[in-house]
């Protein structure tokens, strides 16, 4: 019984550390109060000035992640919505 429980621990360990390598979101962009970001079709505006086809975008965290497509590539960015700074950028 003991070893089960042991195992049991483990996986259950070993699973959340697995799911948090999954989250592939960058969340920390500003500590500005919401009621002072810039509106997030200018994140959107600075994504298609640099090229991306914007597919959506949405808050995730403190940032605002804007998919978009760039030479047949999808990508997440992650502007902040104090400056609309890129924060981050991930290839898919």
């Amino acid at each position: 019984m003991r070893v089960i429980r042991s195992a049991a621990f483990a996986a259950s360990v070993l699973g959340l550390m697995g799911s948090a390598a999954l989250a592939d979101g960058y969340k920390d962009c500003t500590k500005l109060d919401k009621a002072a970001w810039k509106p997030a079709s200018e994140a959107e505006a600075k994504a298609k000035a640099a090229g991306y086809e914007v597919r959506r975008s949405k808050i995730e965290g403190s940032c605002y992640e804007v998919y978009g497509v760039k030479e047949g590539k999808l990508y997440e960015l992650f502007y902040s919505p104090e400056d609309l700074s890129l924060k981050h950028t991930i290839a898919k």
